[in-house]
């Protein structure tokens, strides 16, 4: 059975890492083409400032705080929807972060929570919706990355993190698209580089700024990616010629892509000091900003 998606005016939809960058740009798309919006972030001051925006420009929103690696706290967002609206049509897995630096040096610690955030956060948000969204037919929505197919050095565990939400994702589409013949549609977006705040908030053991390589994307042609698979079932989406390119030359020819990578390594890097370098990893980092640091 295939799924049959709604006009996004008629939507319900849940989106994680909502305070920033491409969650942030999703929601406000969504919400200026007339979705009812339950928004998902740690930070609730920022979170409820940002519902508080959309909600004074008309849209229904209910603002959730919540730490999507913890399963408890997700169902609770899930059972808030429920209670508010009625209905869940589209679930948006977007919450992620990332650590800056070589795979030997970060610390045991610092990689298994950036796992919980950025795969099993997905996970749980996934098993949350899954019921919900069989019961009428909707959309899971997981965002991955171009780091979901292509290696990305000095971003090691979060390229490892990525490529295990593909993995999960596709296993997952087979099960329920295929095997159960279930009304709902599985997606993966696999953007390219976007300008957000993403390497502001990344932990970084470097010795610079991080930065994200140039050319970037506009996070809000992500977010229009996101809403397109709300309405129309997609398999997968890549975001940006350059993520297509990638992944296409690391299908057709990985040797010639491991020796091009480390040209990556220096444009990750902006010539300044490290910021913050703790970043937020373990804290809130949405901060109610689309864009990323000018220049880099």
């Amino acid at each position: 059975m295939s799924a049959s998606l709604k006009p996004l005016d008629r939507q319900v939809i849940v989106i994680t890492g909502a305070t920033s960058g491409i969650g942030l740009a999703t929601a406000r798309n969504a919400a200026a083409r007339g979705a009812s919006l339950v928004l998902v972030a740690r930070g609730a001051d920022v979170l409820d400032a940002v519902a508080a925006t959309i909600a004074a420009e008309g849209g229904e929103v209910l603002a959730m705080p919540a730490d999507v690696a913890d399963r408890a706290q997700v169902d609770q967002v899930a059972a808030a929807a429920i209670a508010r609206f009625g209905r869940i049509d589209t679930w948006v897995n977007n919450a992620g972060c990332t650590i800056y630096g070589r795979i030997e040096e970060v610390s045991e610690a610092d990689s298994r929570r950036l796992f919980e955030t950025n795969f099993w956060g997905m996970v749980n948000g996934s098993l949350a919706a899954l019921p919900l969204l069989r019961r009428q037919g909707g959309a899971l929505v997981n965002v991955g990355s171009e780091a979901s197919e292509v290696p990305i050095p000095m971003q090691g565990m979060y390229t490892a993190s990525k490529h295990a939400v593909k993995g999960f994702t596709d296993a997952l589409r087979v099960e329920v698209e295929q095997v159960d013949g279930a009304p709902v549609s599985i997606t993966l977006v696999e953007p390219t580089s976007v300008d957000t705040p993403l390497p502001q908030h990344a932990r970084n053991y470097m010795d610079r700024e991080p930065t994200l390589p140039s050319p970037k994307l506009d996070p809000h042609q992500v977010a229009d990616a996101i809403l397109d698979a709300a309405t129309t079932p997609r398999r997968d989406v890549k975001v940006g010629v350059i993520a297509t390119l990638d992944v296409a030359m690391q299908k057709a020819v990985p040797a010639l892509g491991d020796r091009l990578a480390p040209l990556q390594v220096p444009r990750q890097q902006r010539d300044e000091p490290p910021v913050h370098p703790a970043g937020a990893l373990y804290t809130s980092g949405g901060d109610g900003r689309i864009y990323g640091k000018a220049g880099g």
